[in-house]
């Protein structure tokens, strides 16, 4: 949680109480998906997914109460949306000034659609007085369909593994592990390509070839076994291994529908560099094209980010320096001064 006491998070149970001033600023974390587990669902559950939060980029959302419904910023449209179908779902009024200040970059592998869709019903509960669970605020704005780790990512932060989806529930955590916060994250952005994303990603995961039970088995075995162990121990080699395990049998499953292991061949370049420098940890988020490494710590991750500028940033590679997050999205009252500006902005 932020040292800042007046931020709260979903893990403190004052946040259902305490309702001052009449806005509400919310700052919702990115996350990488690291893969699934089972996409076959023979015992039962499908999917079941890892991944963790991170630093930064991050989604900022501020909401002020009014009459009417307003939103501004980036993503305005999708916000709206979001809004509306939240409030009918929940029961509450579409009511509200709503500004969206920065969101994660849409479409390239980081969640940004599930962490905006629940800062703002986050908001939009609190100008309500409603405390509602984040798996409902997920249904409320339809996300969470395949991965529960962006939902609970919201709700608390750091290394997560969820158990799959049963029906139309959010997949439930079962694992959830701090990142050490010495350990540096790079990651890897295409300038110039996007992620397979709405109906074109459901059309994808039709398309696919049958995943195999012994491919399960070994991604489940790799997990529980070696990643969970490493990471408890903060063995980057160790952690670092069993991810591109799970990376290359995900990777090699998706590959019909995203023209091979990795979605960009820019950030796949990038990727075998690493691999060649000895980059033990690295990979491609969800469908990419963002790819991400990481390093032991902070002096390592700014050279090699150093050192992936020099050779790949004239090919369209942007590189980033965060590193893992541990607590999930910061929840803080507006003073009412601030929430009076917020609302007779604009």
């Amino acid at each position: 949680m932020s040292s800042n006491p007046q931020v709260l998070s979903r893990s403190n149970p004052a946040i259902a109480s305490v309702r001052p001033g009449r806005g509400v600023a919310v700052r919702a974390p990115a996350r990488l998906h690291l893969g699934f587990l089972d996409l076959d669902g023979g015992l039962g559950r499908r999917f079941g997914s890892l991944g963790f939060t991170l630093e930064q980029p991050g989604t900022s959302v501020t909401a002020s109460a009014a009459a009417d419904l307003r939103v501004t910023g980036v993503s305005a449209d999708r916000a709206q949306r979001y809004i509306v179908r939240a409030a009918e779902h929940l029961g509450v009024a579409a009511a509200g000034h709503f500004h969206i200040a920065e969101t994660v970059p849409a479409h390239i592998g980081l969640g940004s659609g599930t962490q905006l869709a629940l800062a703002l019903a986050r908001a939009l509960c609190w100008l309500a007085g409603r405390d509602t669970s984040d798996a409902e605020l997920a249904r409320a704005t339809g996300r969470g369909l395949r991965s529960g780790i962006g939902i609970a990512g919201f709700g608390q932060g750091g290394f997560l593994v969820d158990g799959g989806n049963a029906g139309d529930r959010v997949a439930p955590v079962i694992a959830r592990l701090d990142i050490p916060e010495h350990w540096s994250v790079l990651l890897l952005y295409d300038e110039i390509a996007t992620g397979l994303h709405g109906d074109a990603e459901i059309e994808a995961f039709r398309r696919l070839p049958p995943f195999t039970a012994a491919r399960a088995e070994r991604l489940c075995r790799a997990t529980l076994m070696q990643m969970l162990p490493a990471l408890a121990d903060a063995d980057l080699d160790g952690f670092g291994a069993a991810v591109n395990l799970v990376q290359n049998e995900c990777g090699d499953h998706f590959a019909p529908a995203q023209g091979g292991r990795f979605a960009s061949p820019r950030i796949s370049a990038a990727l075998a560099w690493l691999e060649a420098q000895g980059v033990a940890c690295r990979g491609q988020s969800s469908w990419g094209p963002t790819g991400f490494a990481v390093l032991p710590d902070a002096v390592s991750g700014s050279a090699m980010a150093t050192a992936l500028r020099e050779r790949f940033g004239s090919l369209g590679v942007r590189v980033e320096i965060t590193r893992g997050r541990n607590t999930g999205a910061d929840i803080a009252p507006l003073p009412a001064a601030s929430a009076a500006r917020a609302a007779s902005a604009g």
